[in-house]
């Protein structure tokens, strides 16, 4: 796709313009959207023209507001998304901020092929994706501790950030989590003006929340941890 059109697209989401390099892995993930897409489902938007504001606009709206532009050097931050199916918010948020550590959680195993797929082709570094239930890693977590080893491929520590979008059993996955927050954390979550409603106070959870830019319900929720 033209990387003038993806960055018109993008336009009402971000406060200024994407590099040249990003646009251009927007643009290579799209191709390997739709390539992977004609052999089973990964999204049922299968038009460029509403895949670049629905799918990356919202991202990348979620992304600068967890990661606003900055001059100086940010502490490292690590990144759970759960039930990653296509790659989004996940991956956008590491072309917007490549610095973060990402861990990616699908139990769809070709879907997440696919998103191993994608960090090869845009040459992301610090991705993991763990094909398996966000619940059954959940009851694996690590404990943070003092001074926590190594990191492993697979292994899952309690996050700075946590993300998802909203799916139907959205008041289960919730709770499910908040179990991933570290200390001073965050949960963003993409989600519908309904399913607002259903945020409540878990683990001390302060929200706030803000209208997704060319949507007539959307809602980008962000929660932080108080204690």
């Amino acid at each position: 796709m033209d990387l003038a059109r993806i960055s018109a697209l993008l336009e009402p989401f971000l406060e200024a313009p994407l590099s040249e390099s990003q646009l251009d892995q927007i643009s290579t993930y799209i191709d390997l959207l739709l390539r992977w897409n004609a052999r089973f489902n990964l999204t049922a938007i299968r038009d460029p023209e509403q895949i670049v504001p629905r799918h990356f606009g919202e991202s990348l709206f979620l992304a600068r507001h967890l990661f606003p532009l900055t001059a100086a050097p940010r502490p490292r931050t690590t990144v759970v998304d759960l039930g990653s199916g296509a790659g989004f918010p996940a991956l956008p948020i590491k072309i917007w901020a490549p610095d973060i550590r990402l861990t990616m959680i699908e139990s769809n195993h070709k879907k997440a092929a696919f998103l191993r797929e994608v960090a090869r082709a845009l040459t992301l570094m610090d991705v993991d994706v763990i094909a398996g239930r966000a619940e059954s890693v959940a009851h694996q977590l690590a404990s943070p501790g003092p001074n926590p080893p190594a990191a492993t491929p697979g292994t899952v520590r309690p996050a700075e950030v946590v993300t998802f979008r909203a799916v139907e059993n959205f008041a289960q996955i919730l709770p499910l989590a908040a179990r991933f927050l570290a200390p001073n954390a965050r949960l963003a979550l993409l989600i519908t003006e309904s399913q607002q409603e259903q945020l409540q106070p878990i683990r001390s959870l302060s929200w706030r929340t803000i209208h997704v830019p060319e949507s007539h319900t959307g809602i980008l929720a962000i929660g932080t941890t108080t204690t």
